[in-house]
């Protein structure tokens, strides 16, 4: 769980036309065309709101603060500055909150009278979120098919998609309405995609796979990769087995850069609604991945594991595959896990309650001292 402490300036350009005009020497005509499409940087819904108007909006109670105020953007609660909002929801960065030049800050119920502004919240965290989309406008695509997209003839595709450069859509191909399939990706035959779903550029959906409504695949994303499998022959080398399971992505799954979705050899591979699935994550054929489950950067399940509602894999963590992880566990960074009850905390490798993982750590870094006091003896 993440979010930038600052916003980065960006601009993208990207060169509609025909491969005549792309590999024309004279570029001048090439743009006059095909055209430029500039996408500005930082592009905001409201130039500026007032502090009582985002207080509103948000549910938020407004305290020791002008209504009036005018606010024009959001930023970390380091680096904002005057006429910008910021927020505070770790009390380590206390200090930094009431040093802030923001004109006002989201905090929690409870927290200590500051002296800017503050807007008291339920939920700072997600309140910051919210604000941010007040004042960021993403990237729009208007609908239509470029000229160099590969869009095979039984494929259907539903109103107002956007089909990018270079786009390969294969044959019985269904994608719902307000699609929007950036730049090289390719979405192999008898995939089903439904509204809403935004695939960034290189992202791969294979062959027979499903993808559920408002689903966002990050760059590089690959859903249905042949799974792992293989089985060693007589003479000891190893035979493919065949990967017949599709992957289903179900709504509201946002899966992020290079991760990979691997399909079954048999049944398939499902990823449940709401789950969010972090930059280079491998999932394994035939595994599970439950509601509103968290899989941080670098997680890997290996085939089977059958992950439940709710939970949450830190970074680098494991599952040994053919296991269960319970309802609302958390397997800590880099613990490597088999089956882990429902509400666990677990954390090591082979993972151990994370309370019982501290203590030995603590103790782990007395060995020498403890080796010592042995020998003495």
């Amino acid at each position: 769980m993440r979010l930038c402490a600052s916003l980065e300036h960006f601009a993208v350009k990207e060169l509609f036309g025909s491969r005549k005009i792309l590999l024309s020497k004279n570029l001048q005509a090439a743009q006059a065309m095909a055209g430029w499409f500039c996408l500005a940087p930082l592009q905001s819904s409201a130039a500026s709101m007032k502090l009582s108007e985002i207080a509103s909006i948000l549910g938020a109670r407004l305290e020791n603060g002008s209504p009036d105020t005018e606010i024009t953007g959001v930023a970390g609660i380091e680096s904002a500055a005057p006429g910008q909002l910021t927020f505070i929801s770790n009390p380590k960065y206390a200090l930094a909150a009431r040093n802030t030049k923001a004109s006002a800050v989201i905090v929690s119920q409870d927290f200590p009278a500051l002296s800017a502004a503050m807007l008291r919240s339920k939920n700072p965290y997600l309140d910051f979120a919210r604000a941010l989309e007040l004042f960021y406008q993403p990237p729009h695509y208007p609908p239509g098919i470029h000229p160099s997209a590969v869009v095979h003839s039984s494929a259907k595709i539903g109103p107002n998609a956007h089909i990018g450069p270079y786009v390969v859509v294969q044959e019985d191909v269904q994608i719902g309405s307000n699609a929007i399939l950036l730049a090289h990706v390719v979405i192999y035959r008898g995939v089903k995609i439904g509204d809403n779903v935004l695939a960034h550029s290189h992202a791969v959906v294979r062959e027979f796979c499903r993808i559920g409504n408002n689903v966002v695949l990050q760059n590089g994303v690959v859903v249905g990769g042949d799974g792992f499998g293989f089985a060693k022959d007589d003479r000891g080398r190893w035979h493919k087995i065949v990967q017949s399971g599709p992957t289903v992505i179900e709504d509201d799954v946002e899966i992020q850069a290079n991760a990979c979705i691997d399909r079954a050899s048999v049944g398939q591979t499902r990823i449940a609604r709401g789950a969010k699935i972090d930059n280079l994550v491998q999932v394994g054929h035939g595994a599970t991945v439950g509601e509103d489950t968290l899989l941080c950067a670098q997680v890997g399940l290996a085939g089977s594991t059958n992950v439940g509602k709710s939970v949450i894999f830190a970074g680098q963590a494991g599952a040994a595959g053919h296991c269960t992880i319970g309802d609302g566990a958390i397997v800590t960074a880099q613990a490597g896990v088999r089956d882990v009850p429902a509400g666990a905390v677990v954390s090591g490798s082979p993972a151990i309650d994370n309370k019982l993982w501290l203590r030995c750590i603590a103790a782990y870094n007395r060995l020498p001292e403890l080796v010592k006091l042995l020998r003495k003896k």
